[in-house]
């Protein structure tokens, strides 16, 4: 039976998520239906665009996205500062984006003068905007939902186009965040459909290395900051240079399907997460399978747990992964 989303998710604990979504007709709808003879991939880039526009209006950074034949990937982080920072006219302004709101905020946007009696309303409607653009399911329900319509207007049909509601998973440390991002973005060298990293068309890592052939990182997606922070507000701590490397490498093992060593250079990441390039290597192909629920380290895990008043060692067998150096 499905969970319901308090119990999966505690902002105190990790602003991070890893999200998935599977369509639910029997053929490929986002890719090559060999049993129709027909190719739906350009419809993942409809999902990609979507989701790119998504990161800049809601107060959620997009850290890592695959867009698969018939699923969808995604690592979130939740900026709530950003959403706080935000004034009752950004807000409102970053919501309308997206939806029209109503006359009384669409007044509020222009400008126009508001009436002492309406300033409670629009005050309230602020708050619920502001909730909502630092919202996790509001945000997939802003991707689905679209794309589900498209989807089904272009197939003259009724009906879900999505396996029921997204899946929704607490990442609570570095490890659990790094080794999710690098599980989501080697999807397609997993599956076969790419053999390297800049082929692997629709995902956060082929637009990563793009950008950095230039010198530069992708303004969709969270950045890596390095170690020192680079003096930006926000990020993943960690250089993006050595996150390449370690991917690159893993996909590499993971596609000859052999055992395979990550090199001393690309275990960087690996040395100051203290985790063994064997246990890399499993999380990085089998992360889906091996974790059901929150990922974290022991400790972090009975936090979170002891929060949302779950029992802990339906989600604990895993941790070793994670803490053995």
């Amino acid at each position: 039976m499905p969970r319901p989303r308090r119990t999966q998710m505690s902002i105190e604990d990790t602003s991070w998520y890893h999200c998935c979504s599977r369509v639910t007709r029997r053929a490929f709808l986002f890719g090559n239906d060999e049993l129709t003879g027909k190719n739906y991939d350009y419809r993942r880039a409809w999902v990609e665009s979507l989701l790119l526009k998504l990161g800049d209006i809601f107060a959620i950074d997009v850290a890592a996205y695959a867009v698969m034949s018939n699923h969808l990937h995604l690592v979130l982080q939740i900026d709530i500062e950003l959403a706080n920072r935000w004034t009752d006219r950004e807000v409102v302004e970053q919501w309308h984006q997206q939806f029209n709101g109503t006359e009384l905020t669409q007044r509020f946007a222009k400008g126009e003068v508001i009436e002492e009696y309406q300033v409670a309303k629009l005050k309230h409607l602020v708050a619920i905007y502001r909730s909502r653009l630092c919202d996790i399911s509001w945000f997939m329900r802003c991707l689905n939902e679209p794309i589900a319509r498209m989807a089904n207007k272009e197939d003259k049909c009724t009906g879900r186009f999505w396996e029921g509601r997204f899946k929704s998973q607490a990442l609570l440390d570095e490890a659990a965040v790094l080794a999710c991002m690098a599980y989501v973005e080697l999807n397609p060298i997993r599956a076969q459909m790419a053999d390297t990293l800049e082929s692997s068309d629709h995902t956060s890592i082929q637009l990563r290395v793009n950008a950095a052939l230039k010198g530069e990182q992708p303004t969709q997606l969270l950045p890596f900051i390095g170690d020192e922070r680079l003096n930006q507000p926000k990020g993943i701590n960690f250089a993006l240079k050595d996150y390449l490397e370690l991917v690159d490498e893993t996909g590499r093992i993971i596609r000859n399907d052999k055992r395979g060593s990550i090199s001393a250079n690309s275990a960087k990441i690996l040395t100051r997460l203290n985790i063994s390039s064997e246990n890399w290597i499993k999380l990085t192909s089998e992360f889906g399978e091996l974790f059901h629920g929150p990922v974290g380290n022991t400790q972090e895990l009975t936090t979170f747990c002891e929060h949302l008043q779950k029992r802990r060692r339906h989600f604990a067998q895993c941790c070793k992964y994670l803490e053995d150096g």
